[in-house]
């Protein structure tokens, strides 16, 4: 018997396209939780999974019909990866009964929303009315099938599998580098990937700019190759991990060489002339400059910005530059991808925009430094200009 899906749901060819549709826009559905949901349009995508990142217009009202947000409104859909804990339980689960270009109404309990948390404009123990419609998904990376191939160790104890062979130039110590990636923990879990993003990553290899496994193990690479790095704490984010990287944390990294080339004859950087410009001090203890405001749009959390920048030490001496090579470092604001002085200090900034960023030891490194580049408890100082935001 012949059967299709429609909404989430399979209807044998007794039953039309049309009626199982007629049936699933007239039905309230209820799930164990408590989440109640209504399809009011009925798309033809596909359905998210865990992982995915998932782009949603919404309305949200209160139960008065108070609206109290809305991406309709703004002109811009939201983004979020799905069944992250980055939205209300009640979205996670919502979301996931969708396909690209269906519109639902969710009508979410106080335990699947906010709680008896006052957010201002939505009162303790609300339950909450959203309107919504699932715009993309852009799916998880798929992990690298490496069944059947060796796995390899070298003399650090870093360990990788060579997926298939390239026949670009072999990656060396100083040439810039294109590389897209997917790093997992050994549990499976994404917790980061350029894949998702649509953009490689770029840095001079062997330089000091990435954990050490990554300088090793993409200098056993050609362009073109596809390889799975399998790193041990020691040569990854150490005894305290950081940022999303658990303490001594084993990490895998799906890895294909985009790019190779040779550097460029570095730029010495010149630092910014600060004197008669006020220093500010956040709550944190970030201390920060502005040499200029920017005109552009603002670094705002979970966008990708691009900023070039010169660290410094206390002493003045230069210990990293994206100057110097020549291209500015692009990250997820906010996700922890880099140090929190940095997190916290580029979200002051409109693109354009120049500071000096003065960042103590807790917002930086901590007490153990890194890599021999950087003293343990050491204040860093950074001038930054953001340069983009998408």
């Amino acid at each position: 018997m012949v059967s299709v899906v429609i909404g989430g749901c399979k209807t044998s060819n007794k039953t039309t396209v049309t009626e199982k549709a007629k049936v699933m826009l007239d039905t309230t559905y209820t799930t164990d939780s408590g989440l109640k949901y209504k399809f009011i349009k009925l798309g033809t995508g596909i359905m998210p999974q865990n992982g995915d990142k998932v782009s949603v217009h919404y309305t949200g009202k209160l139960t008065n019909d108070t609206i109290f947000d809305s991406s309709v409104k703004r002109g811009t859909p939201f983004t979020f990866t799905l069944g992250a804990g980055e939205v209300i339980k009640g979205w996670d689960e919502g979301i996931a009964k969708l396909h690209v270009g269906d519109k639902a109404i969710f009508t979410i309990p106080p335990q699947l929303g906010y709680g008896d948390m006052d957010k201002g404009t939505i009162p303790p123990n609300s339950t909450l009315i959203f309107e919504v419609e699932l715009m993309d998904v852009k799916e998880q990376p798929k992990p690298y099938d490496v069944k059947g191939k060796d796995t390899l160790t070298t003399a650090s104890g870093l360990k990788y599998i060579m997926v298939s062979s390239g026949k670009g130039k072999q990656v060396k110590a100083g040439m810039k580098i294109g590389v897209h990636y997917t790093g997992f923990f050994t549990d499976g879990k994404i917790f980061d990937s350029s894949v998702s993003r649509g953009e490689p990553i770029s840095f001079n290899v062997g330089t000091g700019r990435v954990i050490k496994g990554w300088d090793e193990g993409l200098q056993l690479l050609k362009v073109g190759d596809k390889a799975r790095l399998i790193i041990p704490y020691q040569l990854a984010y150490g005894e305290k991990g950081r940022g999303p990287i658990p303490a001594k944390a084993t990490l895998i990294f799906d890895v294909e060489v985009m790019s190779a080339e040779d550097a460029p004859i570095p730029v010495t950087p010149v630092p910014y002339d600060v004197k008669g410009k006020d220093t500010l001090t956040t709550a944190s203890g970030l201390q920060y400059i502005k040499i200029n405001e920017g005109t552009g749009p603002q670094a705002i959390k979970g966008k990708t910005v691009s900023v070039h920048y010169t660290g410094y030490l206390l002493d003045g001496k230069i210990f990293d530059s994206s100057i110097s090579r020549g291209e500015p470092i692009s990250f997820e604001l906010g996700a922890g991808r880099v140090i929190k002085g940095w997190d916290e200090g580029i979200a002051l900034l409109k693109v354009g925009g120049k500071a000096r960023l003065i960042i103590p030891y807790q917002l930086a490194y901590g007490e153990a430094g890194m890599s021999g580049a950087i003293p343990p408890k050491a204040t860093l100082i950074f001038d930054v200009e953001l340069v983009g935001v998408k």
